[in-house]
């Protein structure tokens, strides 16, 4: 069964960082696409970045480029996103995602507020 369980989150001042794990069991992160998507209040959930299996290769949204990082871990099973210079409207709930034959598994989310 696939699942994916994310933490890291907290409360943060603006400027400071996080660093998300996304911990995945069901499969192996090196094998699917997996990416980081957040949601904020009354807005839609839009991509943040994105690391591909074949050759690990990442990208970003324009909001976030240059602040933050995605990355995996293998012999962790783990997705990582390294959030640096966090600004206020970076305050959501952050999910990550991987898609397998069609159908997308997220996990639960783990809240991030950055305060002003």
């Amino acid at each position: 069964e696939v699942q994916l369980v994310e933490s890291g989150g907290g409360l943060v001042q603006a400027g400071g960082s996080l660093r998300l794990s996304c911990a995945a069991s069901g499969f192996t992160v090196d094998d699917y696409a997996i990416a980081w998507f957040r949601q904020a209040p009354g807005k839609e959930r839009e991509g943040v970045s994105c690391i591909r299996s074949s050759d690990g290769s990442t990208t970003y949204g324009d909001s976030v480029k240059g602040r933050f990082t995605i990355s995996r871990d293998n012999a962790k099973n783990t997705l990582t996103l390294q959030m640096n210079s966090l600004k206020p409207e970076d305050t959501a709930v952050y999910y990550c995602k991987v898609t397998q034959w069609g159908y997308d598994y997220w996990g639960q989310g783990t809240q991030v507020t950055v305060s002003s």
